[in-house]
């Protein structure tokens, strides 16, 4: 994946004013689960690319957007759409997981 980083100076234009649905990725490099999830949502990533924008945010590096989001567990996954938060999924244990996760939100 070409990842993309949110930082408090582009998290607007990155994340809120997106045309399409945003999956950010709150993580730090630390984290092992962060690690070994990384690869899976690369891949949805990938394969989601015409669908939705995924994104992540390193906890360490942006701590004031973790807070600001009310992040206190990592991973955790959000999701956006219309530059609103449309859910949530902390520590997903799987790419299905997270497939299933971004289809019942997008569904709302």
């Amino acid at each position: 994946m070409n990842e993309q980083k949110i930082t408090v100076e582009n998290y607007e234009q990155m994340v809120v004013q997106s045309d399409r649905p945003v999956l950010v990725d709150f993580w730090a490099p630390w984290c092992v689960y962060c690690r070994r999830l990384g690869p899976a949502f690369d891949q949805l990533a990938a394969e989601q690319a015409e669908v939705l924008r995924a994104v992540k945010v390193n906890i360490d590096e942006e701590p004031g957007l973790a807070s600001r989001e009310q992040v206190d567990t990592i991973p955790t996954l959000i999701l956006y759409g219309g530059g609103q938060r449309l859910g949530s999924i902390v520590a997903p244990k799987s790419k299905a997981e997270i497939e299933a996760f971004i289809r019942e939100a997008l569904s709302r």
